[in-house]
């Protein structure tokens, strides 16, 4: 019997400048409502995680610190709850850029289901992206 492993560590945040450089530059995009979202799978063979993640809001939509910060934790708790849909190959990790797009502070239900959504359709297409033959 496996058990989920529900927590969120300092290494599942994507932090390092040239791993974002190279998200932006080569990741896929993706959008489920209230998210933007961008992906890219990379080779670590040194982590036991599914995905290092990214969280934005932006500061122009969102004035205050404070309601910033409370979408990052829906966002976070959301991620957090729902990551076991990530199933990446293995010494493979998904680097993952969650931009919230909303104009107001949506329920915990509501991001939910987007996180949900959004997390299915990223395993989905790296896994049919993966089967694709290759042109050598």
């Amino acid at each position: 019997m496996t058990t989920k492993k529900y927590g969120f560590q300092k290494i599942e945040r994507l932090r390092l400048r040239k791993d974002i450089q190279r998200l932006y530059e080569q990741g896929i995009s993706l959008f489920v409502y209230p998210f933007k979202a961008r992906y890219l799978i990379v080779e670590k063979k040194d982590l036991a995680i599914p995905a290092q993640v990214l969280i934005t809001v932006s500061g122009k939509t969102f004035k205050k610190a404070v309601h910033r910060n409370r979408i990052k934790r829906l966002i976070r708790e959301s991620y957090r709850l729902n990551k076991y849909l990530l199933t990446p190959e293995k010494d493979k990790v998904f680097h993952i850029h969650f931009h919230y797009i909303s104009k107001k502070i949506l329920d915990f239900h509501t991001v939910q289901k987007g996180m949900q959504e959004l997390l299915a359709q990223i395993n989905q297409r790296s896994n049919s992206d993966l089967n694709l033959p290759s042109n050598e």
